[in-house]
């Protein structure tokens, strides 16, 4: 019985090793689909197209991670997304424009947070069903509220305003 259980546990070894092995090259084309905005307080969501295109370079880990929203002459941003550990957990996204933002695969998702201007921006990719899935929450990065009593039994909390969330899913292009 033991054998059997080594096994298993060397199976599912083996499959959650291949699944991060096999980002981002299972993950390579042109997706495109529609991104849903929903800002607080508002009840229908703002509608925009989303292509993600992930294609490989001629330089070793390194992909495009090319954003267009809409209309690719108004809205285009030719991103690098480039492995930065052994693992394949630490990832970046180079804007170009001196912006790089980490990014890190848990769970098979690529997520990352980053702060701009007043805003903290939570993001998550992962597939799903053949379907690339897309989330970005925005939340004020300034609290609304701290409480607690700031003590081990009741340590000082800060609370956060969540502005919006945006969901895409993406389906491949040929």
């Amino acid at each position: 019985m033991r054998v059997v259980w080594f096994f298993l546990f060397l199976l599912s070894f083996s499959v959650a090793a291949n699944t991060q092995e096999s980002f981002p090259q299972s993950w390579e084309g042109k997706w495109r689909g529609q991104l849903k905005w929903y800002k607080t307080g508002k009840a229908e969501p703002q509608e925009v197209n989303m292509e993600l295109r992930i294609h490989p370079t001629d330089s070793i880990n390194i992909w495009t991670w090319q954003i267009i929203y809409g209309d690719a002459t108004k809205d285009n941003r030719p991103y690098f997304l480039s492995c930065k550990d052994s693992a394949g957990v630490h990832w970046q996204i180079n804007e170009n424009n001196g912006i790089i933002l980490d990014q890190f695969f848990v769970a098979n998702k690529l997520s990352g947070a980053f702060t701009v201007q007043n805003s903290t921006i939570i993001n998550n990719y992962w597939m799903e069903d053949d379907k690339l899935m897309v989330e970005f929450y925005s939340i004020s990065a300034k609290p609304i509220a701290t409480t607690g009593s700031g003590t081990k039994d009741s340590p000082s909390v800060d609370s956060y305003k969540v502005g919006s969330y945006q969901k895409a899913v993406l389906l491949k292009q040929q």
